[in-house]
């Protein structure tokens, strides 16, 4: 258990590995069977609210950016159904956009890879989200949805790991 540990650590470092594949070791393998199971690694880090499925005062999912090098808010992922507590913490702090978002008039995806719009309510990209995320990224977005932790009412947006950054927690 120790070693596969360390290789879901040191191993998902490299690029393109995302997690470990395994089977029990009293499993035999069976050709053409979904018998084995991916463990992907999860990090924490952190992203800008820039919109919301669902309404403000019941936010459903997130869509999250990051600031690219121009300063721009770069969508980079959306989080994964919120839980039953979160809508009601964000109602409080979520704000509609004002004009002028830089997401105005931009078309959101379901889903990484995906052609269908995604209806959605900018917010103020004033909040920044602490995530979990798994190390699949694609043009500085995760492919796979991520998950709200919390909000992180001590970082500002400024200190968001920049738009292509890896998963690197803030601190805190």
């Amino acid at each position: 258990m120790a070693t596969a540990r360390e290789w879901l650590t040191s191993w998902t470092r490299v690029p393109g590995v995302e997690g470990l594949v395994i089977r029990g070791t009293q499993q035999r393998y069976l050709p053409g069977a979904r018998a084995l199971y991916k463990v992907r690694r999860r990090d924490t880090t952190e992203a800008v609210i820039g919109a919301v499925t669902g309404t403000v005062r019941q936010p459903q999912t997130l869509v999250l950016g990051r600031l690219d090098a121009a300063g721009t808010l770069r969508s980079v992922g959306r989080s994964t159904p919120l839980q039953p507590e979160a809508p009601r913490e964000l109602a409080d702090q979520l704000t509609p956009a004002r004009p002028g978002h830089p997401w105005g008039g931009v078309r959101l995806m379901t889903s990484w890879g995906s052609r269908t719009p995604l209806d959605v309510v900018l917010v103020e990209p004033a909040l920044v989200a602490e995530i979990m995320v798994d190390t699949a990224l694609e043009r500085g977005a995760w492919r796979h949805p991520v998950r709200f932790a919390r909000l992180r009412l001590d970082v500002e947006i400024a200190d968001v790991p920049p738009f292509g950054a890896d998963a690197e927690p803030v601190g805190g």
